[in-house]
Parts: structure tokens; C-alpha cells; sequence
């Protein structure tokens, strides 16, 4: 029997594989690299440890992290703290969704199949589209592939990108955009929202896409209409839009403003931030995009006795079809979190999404004047959802420090993305935050600024 119950093999199979394939000791297996590159000597690792010291000492790590559950947190930048009814953890953890994969034969996945189903329909009614994919790994998957599906359908190389797009979703599409050869243009930002004259002056003939952030990363609601306008004036470009869907909610839909692709995580809805994720990517589509989607479609149809039933509908998979004609390399999707997302949405229905988007700007608004107040710059002058940005004065990671001796944890350092803005601090103010711990906050950055 092996001495570590998670290290199953024991030393008689290790001498048992190893006569099978004629060789006498590990060192054998590696007998074709060429001694002089080999590793000689040992790693630097930390002596083995018993399972009840492997425990404790991961125990004792978990200790020191501080989540959402031990202090009030006013961090976003696109993982955020909302509530999550307590039936999206009861429905995820039964048995036939947990350990689910995917569902190949639909005779014995109709539920899974079904739930899919319910998913693609919600995110169609939040972002106005008219279809949505069963989901992708997160939502920067989600920006990259849909810049990858515009530049196949406009044959066009050229992707404009507003600086207002998360950086972390812009860096994912740089990635994207190497390996197929894409120019990636960034448009900067003006006060934190999009430069309508720069933007135009970027999108031509050659123009794949254009990419926006609704609302951005700084929290502001951006002009869609005008936007719209100056990418659809010209031939090929197409529009698309990454959004936080509790936001739409309350906010008009991209698909009002005749967006080509939505896209966005699914996060904000019944997913906890688990310390950055995993989380589950959306992406939606306008009809005459719907054979270009990555991922997979389900669909309903009726079997032979008439009886309602789902279906794999559209799979884009490259062990389906020669890889280079592929629309996507992602064959996957995140089906259990895209459940919890669906049983959360279901859960609050549409008067429930609508008062959560309400309560995240009436919260942010009501943090923001406090701020005002106090004699704290708020640089955010546009309409915005629940997030904004403050002026400390001072680095904001040293202000975070002194924040969290406070129990509380503060905003995004914007310094760690954008140069300009030393000093700059992004704030969220979700449905969960009190009054109560609203006025604290305020009370105790104003005295770090002040002091």
C-alpha cells in the first residue's frame, strides 16, 4: 500500500511498469537526454509531509487570506461581491450537474441539455441578442474569440480596442491576436470613457471590429449609439461590446444599439469570486453570426412521438473538422457555472435583476457624494453603474494596507494598468454593502488621505 493515500502507487507497481517496458530504474526512462543537459542534484523542495501535517499546513495558509466573508469589501475591476441565493449552491452540488461533462448523448442528458438551454435564453433576454453560445471559459476568452470570429467574417486584420476595455481582457486578446497574425489597435482613453474623434479616425476600410466595454472599466456608461454610428458607417467593421449583465439589468442592451457580438462574465450573477475564478464567459451574437459561434449551441426540437426534447444543435470543434478550418479551438464550456448563473437569474427574475442593478447604482452614487463631502476627489464626471474612481493622494497600495488594519478592503490600484494614474483608486459598491459600512469606508479613507 502507498505511504500517501493521494499518491496511489505503491513501490511494487513502480518495479512492475517498470519491468514491462524492459527498463530496470527511472533513470533508465531518460537514458535518450543527453547527460550533460540533465538536472544533477537535487530541488530545492521543502521536506515531504504526512497527510495530518499537509492539512494543518494548508490550513494555516487558508487563515491568513481575507475574503468578502471576514470584511466589506469595495474591490471590483470586474470580480465583485453580490449576493447569491442560497438555492444556486443547492441546485449546482446535485450529482447529475456536478459531474456532469458534456453532454454528448442527448437520450441521457436532456437535464443538462435543458439547463444550457435556459442559460443561452436568459443572456439573449439581458443582452438583447439573438443568440447566445452554452458559454466560454470567462469573459476575456469570450472579447478575444469574438475579435477572432469579426476578422474571419470581414476578412479585415485590423482590431480597434478602446482603452475603457479591461486591461486584463485586452491583454488576453493581444495574446490571441499574435498567433493570428491581427493588428491590435488601442484607442486611449478621454476622463476615463471613450474619444469619440480619436475612435473615428481609427476605424476604416481595413477595420475588422471595434471593441467597447459597456459600462467600462472605470465605471462609466459609455455613448453606444454614437459609437455604433461611426463603426457601422464604415463597410465591414463590426461592433462588440463586453458587459457586466447584472448592469443590463437596468441599462439598454447592446442588441438596442445594434451590437454585433455582446460578450461579458457571467461573475456578477450567482458566481463567487473565488479568489479570481473560475468564473463562465458569455457571448451572444446577432442571427447572421450564429454559424461563426465558438463553443457550442443547444437547441430544442421534438422527438419522433412529439415530445419536447434538446439537442447539440451547433458544435465548433476542432476534432470535428480539420483544425484549420476550425472556427474555434475552445471545446469546451463552463456548463456548471453557467447553471448557477442561469439559477440565480431565475431565482431573482426580471423585477429581482432590475432592483439588485438599482441597488448598485443608488449604493455607488450615495458612496460617491459621501466622498464629496468629505473633501475626497471623485474623478469619475460621466454617468457610471456601481463602480468609480477616487483620487488618494497618496499610492493606493499603501492606502489598501492601512485600509485592511481597518477591516476593510479597499479599491483597485489603477497604477497597476494605467500609468497616468498614480494615485488613482477604482471603488465598487455593490447591493451588499450597508449604509452603515458605506459611511466607515468613507470616514476611514478620508482620514488616511487627510492623515
Amino acid at each position: 500500500m502507498s505511504e500517501f493515500r493521494y499518491l496511489p502507487v505503491t513501490e511494487e507497481d513502480r518495479r512492475e511498469m517498470l519491468n514491462v517496458i524492459g527498463v530496470q530504474s527511472d533513470e533508465d526512462l531518460f537514458s535518450d537526454v543527453p547527460a550533460k543537459i540533465r538536472f544533477k542534484g537535487d530541488l530545492k523542495l521543502e521536506p515531504k509531509l504526512s497527510e495530518p501535517e499537509l492539512v494543518r499546513f494548508l490550513a494555516g495558509l487558508a487563515k491568513k487570506n481575507v475574503s468578502t466573508r471576514d470584511y466589506p469589501s469595495f474591490l471590483g475591476a470586474g470580480i465583485y461581491d453580490h449576493y447569491i441565493p442560497s438555492v444556486v449552491d443547492s441546485v449546482i452540488s446535485r450529482g447529475e450537474f456536478y459531474t456532469a461533462y458534456t453532454p454528448y448523448q442527448a437520450e441521457v442528458s436532456q437535464g443538462e441539455l435543458q439547463a444550457i438551454f435556459e442559460f443561452q435564453t436568459l443572456i439573449c433576454e439581458l443582452t438583447g441578442m439573438e443568440a447566445a453560445n452554452s458559454s466560454m471559459y470567462d469573459g476575456s476568452t469570450s472579447l478575444a474569440e469574438a475579435a477572432l470570429l469579426s476578422s474571419s467574417v470581414t476578412r479585415n486584420k485590423k482590431i480597434v480596442v478602446s482603452e475603457t476595455v479591461h486591461p486584463e481582457y485586452r491583454q488576453v486578446l493581444a495574446t490571441y491576436a499574435h498567433g493570428r497574425r491581427l493588428d491590435v489597435v488601442t484607442v486611449p482613453a478621454k476622463n476615463g470613457a471613450v474619444d469619440l474623434q480619436t475612435l473615428e479616425a481609427a476605424v476604416d476600410d481595413g477595420t475588422a471590429c471595434v471593441i467597447v466595454q459597456y459600462p467600462n472599466f472605470f465605471g462609466q456608461i459609455g455613448p453606444l449609439k454614437e459609437i455604433e454610428q461611426i463603426v457601422h458607417g464604415t463597410k465591414k467593421a463590426q461592433l462588440i461590446v463586453a458587459s457586466n449583465p447584472l448592469s443590463l439589468g437596468l441599462l439598454t442592451p447592446p442588441g438596442s444599439f445594434n451590437a454585433d457580438i455582446v460578450v461579458g462574465d457571467c461573475q456578477p450573477l450567482g458566481i463567487s469570486e473565488s479568489f479570481g475564478g473560475p468564473h463562465c464567459g458569455y457571448f451572444a451574437v446577432s442571427k447572421k453570426l450564429i454559424r461563426k459561434v465558438p463553443g457550442r449551441l443547444v437547441g430544442e426540437t421534438v422527438d419522433d412521438q412529439g415530445q419536447r426534447g434538446y439537442v447539440l444543435t451547433l458544435q465548433a470543434r476542432e476534432q470535428h473538422i480539420r483544425r484549420e478550418k476550425a472556427t474555434s479551438n475552445i471545446c469546451s464550456n463552463q456548463a456548471l457555472n453557467a447553471l448557477a448563473s442561469s439559477v440565480a437569474m431565475n431565482a431573482f427574475g426580471k423585477k429581482g435583476i432590475r432592483e439588485l442593478a438599482e441597488q448598485n447604482i443608488q449604493k455607488a452614487h450615495y458612496a460617491a457624494e459621501q466622498f464629496k463631502e468629505y473633501g475626497i476627489s471623485v474623478c469619475s464626471d460621466q454617468p457610471y453603474f456601481n463602480e468609480f474612481v477616487v483620487d488618494c493622494k497618496r499610492p493606493v497600495s499603501e492606502v489598501n494596507h492601512l485600509l485592511l488594519k481597518e477591516g476593510i478592503i479597499g479599491g483597485y490600484d489603477l497604477s497597476k494598468s494605467f500609468d497616468q494614474m498614480n494615485n488613482k483608486m477604482l471603488i465598487a459598491v455593490t447591493e451588499m454593502r450597508s449604509k452603515n459600512e458605506i459611511d466607515q469606508f468613507v470616514e476611514a479613507l478620508g482620514g488616511i488621505i487627510g492623515g
